[in-house]
C-alpha cells in the first residue's frame, strides 16, 4: 500500500496495491502491523462500516468527542465520492484545515 500523509495531522491517504490476473483482481485494504509503522503508534481498528449511497446525496457530518473518538477508513468500491476532513480539534497544530479528495473505485 501507499500511505501518503496530508496536511491534517493524523489524516493519511492510502492507496492499496490491486493485483490482477486472468481470474479478476485482488487488493488489500489494511494490514495493521504496516500502518502502525508508518503512524508510529499502535492502531486499533474496531469497527467496519459499508454505505450504499444515490446519486448526489450528501452523506453527512461526523466527529466524535474527545472521549469517544475513532478514525475513520473510507474506500469506495463503485462511483466516486468527494471525501472531505475538517480538523476541529482546536489543540491541533492543523486546526481550521481542511482535506478534499475524490475517492473511486480505481
Amino acid at each position: 500500500m501507499i500511505y501518503e500523509k496530508q496536511k491534517i495531522e493524523d489524516l493519511y491517504l492510502i492507496k492499496p496495491k490491486e493485483f490482477k490476473d486472468a481470474r479478476g483482481s485482488t487488493l488489500e485494504t489494511y494490514r495493521q502491523l504496516e500502518m502502525n509503522k508508518f503512524v508510529n503508534r499502535k492502531i486499533n481498528f474496531v469497527q467496519n462500516n459499508l454505505a450504499k449511497s444515490f446519486g448526489n446525496v450528501i452523506r453527512g457530518l461526523h466527529y466524535q468527542s474527545e472521549k469517544a473518538a475513532q478514525g475513520k477508513l473510507v474506500q469506495v468500491i463503485e462511483g466516486e465520492i468527494f471525501d472531505v476532513a475538517v480538523d476541529i480539534r482546536k489543540n491541533s497544530k492543523t486546526f481550521g484545515k481542511w482535506v478534499g479528495v475524490i475517492l473511486n473505485e480505481d
